[in-house]
């Protein structure tokens, strides 16, 4: 649904046809609208506008003659800082859109763009941009991205800011960042938010699959083209075809495959094993990777000429421990979505329980948070997670080595008891913990209580 605001939105094109559809468009859509052919005469509209009754919004083309988009939106910027700008080009590349937000621009688009992409893009601005009115919202809310990253952080959110910018673009987009700080999922919010949104997703571990079998997962092969090629196989390029492809922990490839990869992103064609000729591909590369490919590349273990093909736009998320800020938001983020699937009304956490956290280095970055979240969930029998709910990898119990006198039924059984003591008596999380099911707890459970009647798992919690 539309937001409403009585005041007009500023469009300035020099293009007669576009400007007159934009205006078509918005109006359609409930809006009063004004426009201007170029930046000097936007100038003067915009004078007269906010003498007037005010503008709620500018939508500014980049190149116009007489004073272009930057100009222009510098200028308006200096003079009414209020009012979010909205730029569009045909021409767009990541330096420009780059160029655009450092003028304040609220967002960049890329001509062509859709009706529903600029009426996204229009209601954010209003709603979430400085302008002056608020505007309000009509009786449903908007439609949110699924890909959601949850942050307070100022830094990080600049950072958000320029991904949202980058997946505007085509450029091939390099995530460094620390194991656990979401790089997936950073670069699922670019494709969300890219033209491609609509189109697959697709990702690949580099460092998961083995280096013999790497080439034919990325580049797939025809039936028979090696022994054990009974099938015809799709790559990962030709599954990605027209979307994203998402090569994950892109510096534990082999230098040998690395060459083969560089050559697909040059020619933007993928030799398949076995094809009878290349196979174009239209898609979006994004990789990631958890240490230094600059270094790598000094040590001899990754290509410079691959490293430059990749570092186009590069982007680095922070390690949890420079955005402690963000430990509040997270916490919250998940006992809202937590709690539920839990069974659990948790409402809050102790604020010793959060000074606690926040003194945390977090090694591990989100998915650590995340995992000492989870068992404080499973720990938390009331609506609030207290410091004793706070289990992290180095205070759970470790599995003890059998002694001359301790023999391997009695360290087993050690280990257990010790780790449902641990856990305040929660089977399920002892489980998880000790990395067996919940039956087989309760079998060895059932053997300790018969041999030993006394035995303290007798009045252990399910």
């Amino acid at each position: 649904m539309a937001l409403k605001t009585s005041k007009p939105i500023l469009v300035v094109d020099d293009d007669h046809g576009m400007r007159m559809a934009l205006m078509a468009s918005l109006k359609e859509r409930g809006y009063h609208v004004v426009s201007a052919p170029n930046g000097k005469d936007a100038l003067q509209l915009c004078q007269h506008q906010m003498e007037k009754e005010g503008l709620s919004l500018i939508l500014t083309d980049m190149k116009m003659p007489q004073m272009d988009g930057n100009e222009f939106c510098h200028r308006a910027r200096a003079a009414w800082p209020q009012i979010p700008l909205v730029m569009m080009s045909a021409f767009g590349t990541v330096q420009g859109a780059v160029e655009a937000m450092k003028l304040g621009v609220f967002d960049y688009l890329v001509k062509p763009f859709s009706e529903d992409r600029l009426n996204d893009i229009i209601q954010k601005a209003l709603s979430e941009g400085s302008g002056g009115e608020t505007a309000h919202r009509e009786h449903t809310e908007l439609p949110k991205k699924e890909t959601r990253i949850v942050t307070d952080d100022v830094a990080m959110k600049q950072m958000m800011k320029m991904a949202e910018v980058v997946a505007a673009s085509q450029a091939t987009v390099l995530i460094e960042a620390e194991s656990g700080t979401g790089k997936e999922l950073l670069a699922r919010f670019i494709h969300d938010h890219s033209p491609r949104a609509h189109r697959p997703f697709v990702a690949i571990n580099c460092a998961a699959v083995p280096e013999t079998l790497l080439e034919s997962e990325l580049f797939g092969h025809e039936k028979g083209a090696f022994t054990g090629a009974a099938n015809k196989k799709l790559g990962r390029f030709e599954l990605a075809q027209s979307g994203t492809l998402l090569l994950d922990e892109v510096g534990e490839m082999h230098i040998a495959l690395q060459a083969k990869l560089l050559r697909v992103l040059q020619e933007r064609e993928v030799d398949v094993l076995g094809g009878k000729g290349p196979l174009p591909i239209d898609i979006r590369v994004i990789a990631t990777t958890n240490r230094s490919l600059l270094g790598e590349v000094k040590a001899g273990r990754f290509r410079e000429d691959l490293y430059y093909r990749l570092n186009v736009f590069p982007l680095r998320i922070p390690p949890l421990r420079e955005r402690l800020g963000d430990i509040p938001a997270l916490v919250e983020h998940f006992i809202k979505t937590g709690s539920g699937k839990k069974g659990r009304s948790i409402q809050s956490i102790d604020p010793e329980a959060l000074a606690i956290l926040m003194r945390r280095p977090w090694p591990g970055n989100v998915r650590e948070f995340e995992n000492v979240m989870e068992r404080a969930m499973l720990l938390t029998e009331g609506e609030v997670i207290l410091p004793q709910h706070l289990l992290f990898s180095e205070t759970l119990p470790q599995k003890a080595e059998p002694t001359e006198i301790t023999t391997v039924w009695e360290a087993e059984r050690n280990l257990i008891l010790e780790t449902l003591s641990q856990v305040s008596g929660n089977r399920t999380y002892a489980a998880r913990s000790l990395g067996i099911s919940i039956r087989t707890l309760r079998n060895k459970l059932r053997e300790y209580h018969r041999l030993d009647p006394d035995c303290e798992s007798a009045t252990i919690k399910k």
